[in-house]
């Protein structure tokens, strides 16, 4: 009897070992079966990643030579986004530097003899090419060579003079009413004063700087179309407004350097930092260039969007000085040839 029931009290505590041994197997079965599940999803990144990331080096077939093909042009990585400020200023000027070798010829592209000429064209180029402004004013500047004779004129006769500059009604009104100023404030002599010019109707700072520098000596920086473009393309500046990205690269440069600059910048956007398309593969700053490859860079492909001279191709003066015409640039054809 006391046999009998010892074993039944003993069957109880039997069970109760097994069920907590069964329930520990059943957690350790989940925990491996957690462990081997979290390898799988970890072996299925790891692949999915070796799979998505790009080889880093090219294929053999990538980088054989190709019969015919012109050569790859090496270019040094691009300048970081975290530029130094010394950094920036060292790049800015050794631009300018190379940009003076390509361009030692470089000049304003409008015809003039005089402070007022140069005032005048400026003022007509707005919105159109120099080219054109250089084919219509020889007709102006003969029949009213002077301030006093464009302001008595005739609107309608200068209207028809200046149709094929465009916007030639606004434009007459601004050359008429500038010249008319001119010859009762200024005793009809161009002023050599930025505060002075830009009182005149037509003028803003971009005229007025072209004028100061290239009529009168006076450093200035021109901000036109090819100028913004151009020094934003180059991480000079992130401004937008003329104003502002005058200061800046005005803060880049000595004072000296202004005139020049804005030539060099202006003479390399005509010929081969295009808007659309710009000419990486023959442009000679490439390797200091953070947008390098905007364009096109086969060098012999880029060499077929080159304008003007470095084209072969006639340049936008009619009467261009003699430095460019040694360095091989053509004189344009005058209004209605060709």
């Amino acid at each position: 009897m006391k046999k009998t029931a010892t074993a039944k009290k003993a069957a109880p505590a039997k069970r109760t070992a097994a069920v907590k041994k069964t329930a520990t197997a059943k957690k350790a079965t989940a925990i491996a079966r957690k462990v081997a599940a979290k390898k799988v999803t970890a072996k299925k990144v790891t692949t999915k990643k070796a799979i998505t990331k790009k080889p880093t080096i090219a294929p053999i077939k990538a980088t054989a030579a190709v019969k015919g093909a012109s050569p790859v042009r090496t270019v040094t990585p691009k300048p970081p986004t975290a530029e130094s400020r010394t950094a920036l200023v060292r790049r800015a000027r050794r631009i300018n530097r190379e940009l003076a070798e390509v361009f030692p010829y470089a000049h304003p592209e409008l015809d003039f003899d005089n402070p007022f000429q140069l005032l005048v064209a400026t003022v007509l180029s707005a919105q159109t090419t120099d080219l054109r402004v250089n084919q219509t004013t020889p007709a102006l500047f003969t029949k009213y060579p002077t301030p006093e004779d464009l302001a008595a004129a005739n609107p309608e006769e200068v209207e028809e003079i200046l149709r094929p500059c465009g916007f030639f009604r606004a434009k007459t009104k601004s050359v008429m009413g500038l010249s008319k100023s001119l010859v009762e404030n200024h005793g009809g002599e161009v002023p050599g004063r930025l505060e002075d010019l830009v009182k005149l109707p037509g003028v803003g700072r971009k005229t007025a700087f072209v004028v100061l520098g290239n009529a009168f000596g006076h450093p200035g920086i021109t901000v036109d179309t090819h100028f913004q473009r151009l020094v934003r393309r180059w991480q000079w500046t992130e401004q937008t407004d003329p104003d502002k990205i005058e200061a800046e690269i005005g803060a880049l440069f000595p004072k000296s350097d202004w005139t020049d600059l804005s030539h060099h910048v202006i003479w390399h956007g005509r010929r081969i930092c295009h808007a659309r398309k710009p000419a990486c593969g023959a442009c000679p700053i490439a390797p200091l260039c953070p947008a390098y490859g905007e364009g096109e860079t086969d060098p012999e492909k880029a060499k077929k969007l080159l304008k003007y001279e470095k084209g072969g191709f006639p340049g936008q003066r009619l009467k261009p000085p003699q430095s460019y015409l040694d360095a091989g640039g053509r004189p344009a054809p005058p209004l209605g040839a060709g």
